[in-house]
């Protein structure tokens, strides 16, 4: 299988900065960079991540964000309309239109130039998403959308020149779209033989395999709190 999916004009670096009224540091804020492009097997070359905890790593090394969501955002919270009118507005390396987390499968393999990536996991959206749009609950409206974008892990290192065609090259869990793993993941959160499916996914990344266990081990759902919105529950109770 080869089809191709996008064709990349731009890719986003940014460099670690204060973010909002906390001062946090964060790299979410990025803009273009020229071609060509360096890829690693820890992202684009030139692109820091202030959290690597949290952030960025092999099983996180490049962002995509659909494009085409950026037109529901404005009409949803208009207020934030201006930091939509050109990407990366959510900190994301690659911005297309016409692939969404409908269209992506967890698993599938794609060729950039000559870069070979993977899709590792969805994004978990945390709470610098607030602070990027001065919006209090952002991160989890993204959670709730499924509008998230997702990670690919890099296969082959190498270097991508603007005007270079993403193309799939193998789809091996079509029955994955990723829209349908991030609604496992936050609406149908205990549905034990999904979970059971993902875990078994020998491509997913290894944070997302350890919490669909620890889902089914316990029959409980993690608490959120903290990465939605920067505070640990028991600080506020």
């Amino acid at each position: 299988m080869t089809a191709g999916l996008a064709i990349i004009e731009h890719m986003y670096a940014g460099v670690s900065r204060p973010l909002g009224p906390s001062g946090a540091l964060s790299a979410i804020d990025k803009s273009a960079v020229a071609g060509p492009w360096r890829v690693t097997r820890t992202g684009l070359v030139g692109d820091e991540q202030a959290d690597p905890r949290h952030h960025g790593g092999p099983e996180k090394a490049l962002h995509h964000y659909a494009r085409d969501h950026y037109a529901t955002w404005s009409a949803e919270i208009p207020e934030i309309s201006p930091l939509l009118d050109e990407p990366p507005a959510f900190g994301e390396n690659i911005s297309t239109y016409g692939l969404t987390e409908a269209d992506v499968c967890l698993g599938d393999t794609m060729r950039l130039g000559a870069v070979v990536l993977q899709v590792s996991q969805g994004r978990q959206p945390c709470w610098k998403l607030n602070a990027r749009f001065g919006v209090a609950d952002m991160a989890m409206r993204v959670q709730r959308s499924g509008r998230s974008g997702w990670y690919y892990r890099v296969l082959e290192e190498g270097s991508i020149e603007p005007g270079d065609t993403l193309c799939l090259i193998e789809r091996p869990h079509p029955e994955w779209p990723l829209a349908r793993a991030i609604s496992v993941l936050y609406q149908r959160t205990l549905a034990f033989e999904e979970l059971t499916a993902l875990a078994a996914i020998p491509t997913l990344a290894e944070s997302w395999r350890r919490l669909m266990q620890r889902r089914l081990e316990t029959s409980k759902v993690e608490d959120w709190s903290k990465r939605l919105t920067g505070v640990d529950k028991e600080e506020t109770s």
